[in-house]
């Protein structure tokens, strides 16, 4: 399921170069590991930002169904739309989701650091970093606190 488009290159203290999964892939990945209700919530996640033109776009529209079924307004994907739906659907999903909406990834980070269940995957902690490692660059937020001069004590700088 490795989409080497969308995977992170990372280097170590000792100069290595080590390559992070991608976020679709992890997102396929957490998927498959997770129990059907939490496979339900993650979708519906991924879902509701998108339209529906889109969604026939992707795995042969079977989320466009499963979002027509499951309900417009207030989403519920049903039991058998989740059966039907496998892990590289969701990382083609996710792939199509995180191109369209940014949004709809910090949302995906915001909610499996809700979730208990997700939470205790170490496929959604190495998620949640790659999530929050991206937002970091696309906010353009330093990684570490920069300090400037300022009227603080001596020795000491305001944050921006």
């Amino acid at each position: 399921m490795q989409s080497p488009a969308f995977s992170m290159q990372t280097r170590a203290d000792d100069g290595s170069e080590t390559t992070l999964p991608s976020v679709p892939d992890l997102v396929g990945q957490l998927y498959e590991d997770a129990p059907i209700v939490e496979r339900g919530q993650l979708l519906e996640q991924l879902l509701r930002p998108l339209g529906i033109l889109s969604l026939f776009a992707i795995s042969n529209g079977v989320f466009a169904k499963a979002k027509l079924r499951g309900g417009w307004h207030d989403l519920h994907v049903r039991f058998d739309d989740i059966g039907a739906i496998h892990g590289s659907d969701v990382a083609d999903l996710a792939a199509f989701a995180q191109q369209v909406s940014a949004e709809a990834m910090d949302g995906l980070a915001r909610f499996l650091t809700a979730s208990p269940v997700l939470l205790g995957s170490a496929t959604a902690a190495l998620l949640i970093s790659v999530l929050a490692r991206r937002r970091q660059e696309r906010m353009d937020i330093p990684a570490e606190p920069v300090f400037l001069p300022g009227p603080a004590a001596p020795g000491q700088g305001v944050q921006p």
